[in-house]
């Protein structure tokens, strides 16, 4: 598994210890759903401006939100040499860090706990979670939730 993170804005500091939390969460999140060893993703910090874009572009929502996922779905074969092995293009997570700083302030916790939740449920949506109707929401939270109290990432 590659968890692959960029960090495309410089408006909220990010250290190694934020790095390292959002590869474990996406990680853990990976593998209790059984997605498989030879998955990549990518993973995007990026600002307001840059995430608004996005949305505007891809959903047609002319505003900043906290995060997005670009399912992608695609095998890329292994190259020739003998250790190398194919690998499954997941997709695309981003996430706008100061719109989680926001959201971490009115929810009382931590930028750090904040990021990983959405890391999260970034990663289920790349799994083929949504939240369109009750119970599909339901199910979404349910699972993140989940996942966050298995990391002691949980209220």
């Amino acid at each position: 598994m590659a968890v692959i993170i960029s960090n495309l804005q410089e408006t909220v500091a990010v250290d190694d210890n934020l790095l390292s939390l959002i590869r474990r969460v996406v990680g853990f999140t990976l593998e209790s759903e059984e997605a498989g060893r030879q998955v990549e993703l990518g993973l995007a910090l990026v600002d307001d401006d840059y995430i608004q874009d996005l949305n505007r572009r891809f959903r047609g929502q002319d505003r900043p939100t906290d995060v997005l996922a670009f399912p992608m779905r695609e095998e890329v074969p292994a190259e020739e040499d003998e250790d190398s092995v194919a690998m499954f293009m997941l997709g695309d997570v981003v996430i706008s860090l100061p719109t989680a700083l926001r959201q971490a302030a009115a929810y009382g916790h931590s930028l750090e706990r904040e990021v990983a939740r959405l890391a999260v449920h970034g990663t289920l949506h790349l799994l083929d979670y949504d939240h369109e109707n009750d119970a599909d929401a339901l199910r979404m939270q349910e699972r993140e939730e989940a996942v966050l109290r298995r990391l002691g990432l949980a209220p």
